[in-house]
C-alpha cells in the first residue's frame, strides 16, 4: 500500500493528534446517532456529508469534525474518529 494511502487511513482513525475534541451531548440528536450507528454497521461512508449536515442542524460549529465529514476526497475507514466520537468508541 502506497505510503500517502496509509498516511490517509491514519488520520481518518486518529484525527488532528493536536486537538482534542468532544461531542456536545446537544449534537447527539437520533438523526445524528442513527446516521453514524448506520455508517458504521455499513461502513458504507457515502454518509458523511450528510453526517455533516445533521450535526450542524444540531447546532455543531467545529470546522475539524464538518470538515473531516464533508471531504470529498477523504479516505473513510472503520474506525473514523468522528464517528466513533460520536458513538461513545474513543
Amino acid at each position: 500500500m502506497p505510503a500517502a494511502a496509509v498516511t490517509q487511513r491514519v488520520r481518518d482513525v486518529f484525527g488532528n493528534p493536536f486537538s482534542l475534541l468532544t461531542a456536545d451531548a446537544a449534537w447527539l440528536t437520533s438523526t445524528v446517532l442513527a446516521l453514524a450507528a448506520g455508517i458504521y454497521e455499513s461502513r458504507d461512508f457515502s454518509a458523511m456529508p450528510i453526517l455533516a449536515d445533521a450535526l450542524q442542524e444540531a447546532g455543531c460549529g467545529n470546522d475539524d469534525i464538518l470538515t473531516h465529514c464533508r471531504d470529498a476526497n477523504g479516505v473513510h475507514v472503520r474506525g473514523c474518529w468522528v464517528v466513533d466520537l460520536i458513538l461513545g468508541k474513543l
